[in-house]
């Protein structure tokens, strides 16, 4: 069991390695060209998407988050649960939907023309199809991070210290501003952190945008212009940011891990709203879900009618089946190693126990391009070397085994996802009382039949939202998918961005529907899950409590 556990740490440390040693092995002087032609625009355009989308997402979320928390207005129970509805949007299929929107072709360009009789060059509209375009996209489908994580730390704070404030003469904005909001900062900084992850590691959305980043420069390093050795000091130099920002939430994490919370039963007495800061505060959350999800479902809604497609020919029910296929082997692969390792380590845990955890988990930070180099460079230098021998002793040919199949795919989903299942595989296990093992052990139990009869059963939700989790998550992944699929194995994902990539928009919204109607479903489990935990410590008593932030 626990060579299992380790293997699977193993696997998912193999791309890093990969990457590394193939970037720094590579002629040496593709990184003087990297850096006198492409590189410093990379780094421009991925640094300046990195701060608007920080900035965005952590206004938005904060903002909605402690609105819908300690704030009563009309809909306010409505948009608890609304705010959250823009993650199940892929951030490529929001910008399909404003783009056939709001592109000079568009409905709205369209009916400026029309309404004040404009031609094509007497007027000035925004481009869509641009940095700010891009980054806009992204603040609108990651602030969920932070709005969840917020509302969760908000919920959780005692209102002991707030109401000390304002006895003291502090307004509500006073006392949110020196009180509550530095209470939140590390779970506002950690969904801050996870957004510019995702936004780093995306490659939809700025592709279609045409922005030139990280992600981009690694696809067409690899395959347009063939370099495996410039896509990999890339996608060296895209790991490099990636374990700073991983560095960032980790470190921000441990100082969130435990913080006093005073009473539990002392709850945050409601501000209630009325009049313009009610319209105001009804505006201010109702722009995100307008935004992020009314608006682009009610777009992909009419271009899917309108496209002439149907989901139950062949060709589409089979994209259905592959992405079902692959989400549903990688989910519950990766859970399977997540319960392993998680296992193992509460067996020992001791130091190696929490290195194979930590290694296990460093694919959350790293892009799904950057593992799809990592995987296809070792991967394919074992089928060619496999293929030589067998030629040369036997005269045969094995052809390529790894590279391009599914399995090697699957891999790297297990890479890319192993933390979200490890997060909510921790979770469940934290629930179990050390007592149990120890009697299950003393009436003869083995560490298999403890995991079979006692930890398995008990931890069936822990691993249901895991597997629900990671499914949703392959289903919407596109880079590696791209990069790693089969040859004429496409996936949803893998339709959306070819027909929108030939500026077929209308025909992209019939597999973008589909992804978006299946990542609603973990959403509102979430969103429940955050309402049942806040109403928990309320019938408490406890005093002098610690709070956790849940992962």
């Amino acid at each position: 069991m626990r060579l299992a556990a380790w293997s699977f740490a193993a696997l998912c440390l193999l791309p890093i390695v990969a990457v590394v040693v193939t970037a720094f092995g590579a002629d040496g002087g593709r990184w003087a060209a990297l850096i006198d032609t492409v590189l410093p625009g990379y780094v421009w355009n991925t640094l300046q998407l990195v701060v608007w989308v920080a900035l965005g997402t952590g206004l938005l979320g904060t903002g909605t988050a402690w609105l819908v928390t300690n704030c009563r207005f009309p809909g306010q129970r409505i948009f608890e649960f609304a705010l959250a509805m823009p993650l199940a949007f892929p951030a490529y299929v929001l910008a399909y939907a404003y783009t056939n929107l709001l592109d000079h072709p568009g409905p709205v360009q369209s009916a400026l023309r029309t309404v004040f009789n404009l031609g094509p060059r007497d007027y000035w509209f925004p481009e869509i199809r641009s940095l700010g375009g891009a980054a806009a996209m992204l603040t609108f489908v990651l602030y969920p991070y932070v709005y969840l994580l917020a509302r969760t730390a908000f919920l959780q704070q005692s209102a002991s210290a707030y109401q000390a404030a304002r006895m003291l003469g502090r307004s509500p904005w006073g006392a949110f501003r020196s009180v509550s909001l530095p209470m939140a900062r590390p779970a506002i900084v950690a969904g801050v952190t996870l957004a510019l992850m995702e936004t780093i590691a995306d490659f939809g959305t700025v592709a279609h945008f045409n922005v030139q980043t990280f992600a981009t420069g690694i696809y067409r390093a690899w395959f347009a212009m063939g370099d495996r050795g410039m896509a990999t000091q890339l996608a060296l130099w895209l790991l490099a940011v990636a374990v700073l920002l991983a560095v960032i939430e980790r470190m921000e994490r441990g100082a969130a891990q435990r913080f006093p919370a005073g009473r539990k039963n002392d709850g945050m007495m409601p501000q209630q709203l009325s009049g313009i800061q009610a319209f105001a505060a009804i505006a201010f959350c109702a722009l995100p879900v307008l935004v992020g999800f009314i608006i682009p479902a009610v777009m992909l809604l009419v271009m899917a009618v309108g496209s002439g497609q149907s989901l139950f020919t062949a060709r589409y029910l089979g994209f259905v089946g592959n992405s079902i296929t692959l989400a549903g082997l990688a989910a519950m692969v990766t859970v399977l190693g997540a319960l392993l390792i998680s296992y193992c380590a509460r067996l020992s845990p001791g130091i190696a126990a929490r290195s194979a955890k930590l290694l296990a988990g460093i694919g959350y930070a790293i892009p799904g391009g950057v593992i799809a180099v990592g995987l296809l460079v070792p991967f394919a230098g074992f089928d060619n070397w496999l293929d030589a021998f067998s030629r040369e002793q036997f005269g045969y040919s094995t052809g390529l085994l790894f590279t391009g199949s599914i399995g090697l795919l699957i891999v790297a989903y297990v890479v890319r996802f192993m933390a979200a299942a490890l997060g909510a595989v921790d979770a469940g296990l934290a629930n179990i009382k050390p007592s149990l093992d120890e009697a299950a052990r003393s009436l003869g139990r083995t560490e298999v039949g403890m995991l079979k009869t006692i930890h398995i059963p008990l931890l069936s939700g822990s691993l249901l939202t895991a597997l629900l989790i990671v499914f949703v998550d392959v289903m919407k992944e596109l880079p590696a998918t791209l990069i790693m699929r089969p040859f004429n194995f496409d996936t949803l994902a893998v339709q959306a961005y070819r027909l929108a990539s030939d500026e077929r928009l209308e025909q992209a919204a019939v597999p973008s529907l589909v992804i978006v109607a299946i990542g609603l479903v973990p959403v509102i489990l979430l969103c429940r899950a955050i309402a049942n935990d806040a109403a928990r410590p309320a019938r408490s008593p406890a005093l002098g409590a610690t709070v956790t932030r849940p992962r």
